[in-house]
């Protein structure tokens, strides 16, 4: 029989094995339950990301890189009319005028600022108008330093779209992205010169795509903005909205503010609209618009509930201009357009922005509901004559007083009427010509003093240095023979 001492260092062995055993079960459990508690909080952390993905955030760093060497900053001169006077208003206004204890107008120079882009390493820079508008001159300074003046090429105030060029080569420019393939929840960038601050990057996302904020006052506004929350200020205003690959998707025009500052809304200018009127300016000075010729309604719930119709959206045509676009083709009031070569349409800001992205002359297929039934209608779109012709570049008279204005005419315009010079006289405004004879917009000037004339610029250029008796020759195109008008300088 053994001793109690033996059978105790038998057990020895076994305790210790019983030990190790306990020890790794409970490590075991303890990282089984560690790594669920992970697991749980990898879960749990990405929505505190915009990118979804934790530590994931996107890096700009290059489309900044890349995108910031192209935005200059423009400067703007303008002189405007001021009057010093000890009293706050002019009780003899009535009987003697401003001038009388008012004394006479004075002249000092303002200035502005904004931005642009460099979209040609020959010098072409896209900008706002409202940031040039005006202006006596203008100046653009480069994101190294060089700074040259800047030759206002074309404007467009139905976009806010204007071009400058200066005289330089070789500079950094900007390639064109595509606005169309810009996705809600993507993001830009957007680089200008806010307050002064000269190449300021601020990020955020696109927010939304075809707005219409009602901002622009001309009359025949084309508004489908980029909605974004990157921090644009005064100052911005021309200035780039670029994608993750620094590639231009926008130029920065608006903000929705009450303050005048940043609150959260900023928009853009598409790219597909910018490249459309900055060609057409570079081409012939002036944009060449294509208009559909409807008068349009938003289609949504209660519209659709009157129309008894199961759509809310598209855009319900409320008529249609007579020998206009649409009329030519056949589209008609009570139509409504649901696609445009395919592409299904949301609301009436992307069928204006679609339109605007076309010349006329050019065929797009529509889609339209009418009476139930889903027909295909093809359209020429043509310009606000009514005609596909190319519209010539309208220049006002250097001498106020005349009050006219003229545009070129194309060749094949020229060719119509059996002539082979000539300038049309496209309105006709307050002023000596209006005073002494009754000339009406549509007369086409053929010869100034017996010399023919090829263009607006001729006229314009003759008339300046002229003294004396004017004697103008021309024909109406709808009335038959010539008509001569005669008026002093």
């Amino acid at each position: 029989m053994k001793t109690w001492i033996q059978k105790t260092i038998n057990m020895i062995p076994a305790a210790i094995m019983g030990g190790v055993m306990t020890l790794g079960g409970y490590f075991a459990i303890h990282s089984v339950a560690s790594s669920s508690n992970k697991a749980f909080f990898e879960r749990q952390t990405p929505v505190q990301f915009a990118s979804g993905v934790a530590g994931n955030l996107p890096d700009l760093t290059t489309a900044a890189e890349l995108s910031t060497p192209s935005v200059v900053h423009v400067r703007s001169n303008y002189l405007v009319q001021t009057r010093t006077s000890p009293f706050f208003s002019n009780p003899f206004q009535d009987l003697f005028g401003d001038d009388f204890f008012f004394g006479t107008p004075q002249q000092r120079s303002m200035e502005s600022t904004g931005s642009g882009v460099i979209t040609t390493p020959e010098g072409y820079i896209v900008t706002n108008n409202h940031v040039i508008n005006g202006a006596e001159n203008v100046e653009v300074t480069l994101f190294d330093g060089r700074t040259y003046p800047a030759k206002v090429v074309g404007t467009d105030p139905s976009t806010d779209i204007a071009l400058l060029k200066v005289d330089a080569e070789d500079l950094p420019f900007i390639a064109f992205g595509s606005s169309d393939a810009l996705r809600v929840g993507e993001w830009v960038l957007a680089v200008g010169n806010p307050f002064n601050l000269n190449s300021t990057v601020t990020a955020g996302i696109v927010s939304a795509k075809a707005r219409n904020i009602h901002i622009l006052r001309d009359r025949m506004a084309i508004e489908s903005f980029i909605q974004t929350d990157a921090a644009v200020n005064p100052g911005n205003s021309g200035g780039a909205l670029v994608n993750a690959n620094g590639e231009l998707v926008g130029i920065n025009t608006a903000i929705a503010s009450n303050t005048g500052s940043y609150a959260g809304y900023a928009f853009a200018v598409p790219v597909e609209i910018v490249k459309k009127v900055i060609q057409d300016l570079m081409d012939h000075g002036v944009v060449q618009r294509a208009f559909l010729g409807v008068e349009m309604a938003e289609l949504n719930g209660d519209v659709a509930k009157k129309l008894g119709v199961d759509r809310t959206q598209g855009v319900y045509i409320n008529s249609v201009v007579p020998g206009g676009s649409a009329d030519l083709a056949g589209l008609k009031p009570g139509d409504i357009l649901t696609e445009i070569d395919g592409k299904e349409l949301r609301n009436s800001a992307e069928l204006t922005e679609y339109i605007a992205r076309h010349s006329p002359g050019d065929k797009i297929t529509t889609k339209v509901l009418r009476e139930g039934d889903v027909r295909v209608v093809v359209v020429e779109l043509r310009n606000s004559k009514g005609t596909t012709d190319a519209v010539q570049k309208t220049v006002t008279m250097p001498l106020e007083s005349l009050g006219v204005e003229l545009e070129d005419l194309s060749s094949e315009e020229l060719s119509k009427m059996n002539l082979r010079s000539g300038v049309r006289v496209a309105t006709v405004k307050s002023g000596k010509i209006q005073q002494y004879t009754d000339i009406r917009p549509g007369f086409i000037i053929t010869s100034l003093d017996r010399q023919p004339v090829h263009s607006a610029n001729e006229v314009v250029e003759v008339l300046s240095k002229k003294k004396g008796g004017v004697m103008l020759e021309g024909v109406y195109p709808d009335r038959p023979g010539k008509y001569y008008y005669a008026f002093g300088m």
